[in-house]
């Protein structure tokens, strides 16, 4: 995981509520992959690891973060588009 995506300043406070659906819910990956460059955009993405189960850049939600990326492109937003660039990378 690169150390730009890691708040050394985290932990402390209560557990990140990233609002997944059970592991096994077909839509988990989905929301895992939204949770993880949603914490990455926080700086939080230890957190989004710990909730997920899954590390940054895990190529099983590749499909996912492309997704993702292209709507986030299509909606302008840049930091997001550039932070699936970097977990696809």
């Amino acid at each position: 995981m690169s150390r730009a995506f890691v708040n050394e300043d985290a932990g402390g406070g209560p557990p990140r509520d990233f609002h997944l659906p059970p592991p096994k819910d077909p839509a988990f990956a989905a929301a895992a992959a939204a949770a993880l460059l949603e914490g990455a955009r926080d700086g939080d993405t230890a957190s989004a690891e710990e909730a997920t189960g899954y590390r940054w850049g895990e190529p099983a939600l590749a499909s996912h973060v492309k997704r993702i990326m292209l709507d986030a492109e299509a909606r302008g937003d840049e930091r997001l588009s550039q932070l699936a660039r970097r977990f696809l990378g």
